[in-house]
């Protein structure tokens, strides 16, 4: 077994929360391992006076870590999953995917104690696409804003009065011990989750067979099984993280459920449906359900915006 790895990680304090804890798990599977870190920057580190969706939604958080794992500069990459786009490039593999934490979308205000409680027009900060198409499906007063950042920034402009309420997810706010500004786990029949959402996925070099093996112990059976099936869906109906869909997988014994929609950015259009089906056939039931909302009219919202993979 090999003595050291270098984990690859961005410097926002979430990242390196990942970072540390895969970290932990390795000194604690392995002892006398040596684990170092190195902080890489990614484009979407960089850019931050711009909008998610108009800078390109595809590796924004993970190009340059990659770029940095395939020259050897480094041996593990940590995401959260739902960064990564459905394909990841070639000569690199997800070797394991941790066990979700809460998947959900929370509602974080000063103010309000629900998104039912935001009055007409209230100002709500998202940089989400997804997360702007459902809720002004829910509410289409509410006036949505950008907001860009990680965590701490995005909560410091809410605490300056920017927003009325701003829109993270539940596992960042809970990792970094923010869990009491949570005002509102917003319902899924309201809004599903990103692909992956609440999991971490560890990235290494497909020819690296050992440090493959040294980090199976951290994949989730559960969570690889629903993540399948999600990031089918998601490779069918683009391929990138910045699109206005959610989708969410849930596993019991050998059964899987797959749930997810497509929705305009203005919320006024919305396609939403749901397969069943066994557990080995989910990335075939994330494929059919991507499908089937495309057919429904999702496949006229993403060639709109110009998204729709082939366009």
């Amino acid at each position: 077994m090999k003595n050291q790895v270098v984990i690859g990680t961005r410097g926002s304090k979430l990242a390196l929360w990942q970072a540390d804890y895969i970290e932990k798990r390795l000194r604690e599977e392995y002892p006398g391992l040596v684990v170092t870190q190195k902080r890489v920057t990614t484009k979407g580190d960089r850019i931050l006076d711009v909008p998610l969706a108009k800078i390109g939604g595809k590796g924004l958080f993970t190009k340059e870590l990659e770029e940095e794992m395939l020259s050897g500069g480094i041996d593990v990459a940590v995401h959260s999953l739902k960064d990564m786009p459905a394909k990841v490039p070639d000569g690199l593999v997800i070797a394991a995917v941790t066990k979700r934490l809460d998947p959900g979308d929370a509602l974080v205000s000063n103010r309000f104690s629900s998104f039912a409680e935001l009055p007409q027009g209230a100002r709500v900060g998202t940089s989400s696409l997804r997360r702007r198409a459902q809720l002004l499906c829910a509410r289409p007063d509410l006036e949505m804003i950008d907001l860009r950042g990680n965590v701490n920034t995005r909560l410091r402009k809410l605490d300056e009065g920017e927003y009325d309420a701003i829109v993270l997810a539940v596992a960042g706010l809970k990792r970094l011990g923010f869990a009491d500004r949570i005002r509102q786990v917003l319902p899924q029949a309201m809004v599903l989750p990103a692909v992956g959402q609440g999991a971490l996925a560890i990235e290494t070099r497909a020819d690296d067979a050992e440090t493959r093996a040294m980090l199976a112990f951290l994949r989730d059976d559960d969570t690889v099984c629903c993540a399948e099936a999600e990031r089918s869906f998601l490779a069918r109906v683009e391929g990138g993280c910045q699109v206005p869909v959610g989708v969410y997988a849930t596993a019991a014994a050998d059964g899987l459920k797959v749930e997810a929609v497509i929705a305009s950015l203005d919320g006024r259009r919305s396609y939403r449906g749901e397969l069943t089906g066994v557990r080995k056939d989910a990335a075939a039931l994330g494929e059919s359900l991507a499908e089937q909302l495309l057919r429904e009219g999702g496949a006229e919202i993403l060639k709109e915006l110009g998204l729709l993979a082939g366009e």
